[in-house]
């Protein structure tokens, strides 16, 4: 098969049972990006299994191990050889990893990222201000190189609608730094006036928390971003929040001789 547009995918699993990642992972290993970055990981055996399925089936798997029970992070899939990526934060760092994947336009970095949540508490307000900090510190600019930074963010963007009064100004400048160092937010780029939600709450409320965010060199590239929200509605319910996909005009190059991951359900002997 030849691959024409690098495609990633961002997916919350939102640490699942080793039940549900036998779900995710049927459903995972049939999609047709080439990179998917799994946000809200832990150490866990759902997630352990993803993990080990993946590897053993030839994929490139990153996945930092999270430094205490409990503690959430990322996991980048690939089936495009990788190599590492930009240096990551100096604080939660296994929230934030990245990958470099080759395209025959050049290398492209994929950063994935898992903004921590918060209540009104003190403690969470000041992780996840440290940790935005650290972003803010840490994250290469967008204004060079070619640059992929997708997950699940915990931000809206400031005009969001509707508008949630609990949100404080240093979550809204999040959003508005990416723009500020050169970021392009490809969903809004593809669709400015668009009203979708990746996480709803049980009052009915949406939340945009997942996002895709490119370089500058690649805003042109960007063919298509948008939601894939039946993995959150329909009737498998595989997570509680809608995916994310980005399709770039950049062909991909060093592509893995991977195979169909053994427990996923599709039969299919070899994807490339």
């Amino acid at each position: 098969m030849t691959v024409t547009t690098l495609d990633v995918l961002t997916f919350n699993l939102n640490n699942p049972s080793k039940n549900r990642a036998e779900r995710q992972l049927d459903y995972l290993a049939a999609r047709p990006e080439s990179v998917l970055v799994l946000t809200e990981t832990a150490d866990s055996a759902g997630c352990a299994l993803l993990a080990d399925e993946f590897r053993s089936a030839g994929y490139d798997v990153v996945f930092p191990p999270p430094p205490a029970r409990g503690e959430r992070g990322v996991m980048i899939v690939s089936r495009l050889a990788t190599r590492p990526g930009p240096a990551g934060l100096s604080y939660l760092p296994h929230r934030a990893p990245s990958v470099t994947v080759q395209t025959e336009e050049g290398p492209v970095d994929v950063i994935g990222l898992y903004v921590p949540s918060r209540d009104a508490s003190p403690e969470k307000t000041e992780r996840k201000t440290r940790f935005l900090e650290a972003c803010h510190t840490d994250l290469p600019l967008g204004a060079v190189g070619a640059r992929v930074v997708l997950g699940d963010f915990n931000v809206l963007e400031p005009d969001h609608t509707p508008r949630y009064r609990f949100f404080r100004p240093f979550e809204y400048r999040f959003y508005r730094w990416f723009a500020e160092v050169g970021y392009v937010d490809a969903f809004r780029r593809m669709h400015p006036d668009a009203l979708e939600y990746s996480w709803v709450g049980r009052t009915g409320d949406g939340y945009r928390y997942d996002h895709a965010h490119v370089s500058t060199r690649l805003a042109t590239s960007v063919r298509s971003c948008s939601y894939i929200h039946d993995v959150r509605t329909g009737p498998d319910r595989l997570t509680d929040h809608s995916a994310l996909g980005l399709s770039l005009a950049l062909r991909p190059a060093a592509p893995l001789a991977v195979t169909v991951p053994a427990r996923a359900a599709d039969t299919t002997t070899a994807l490339f």
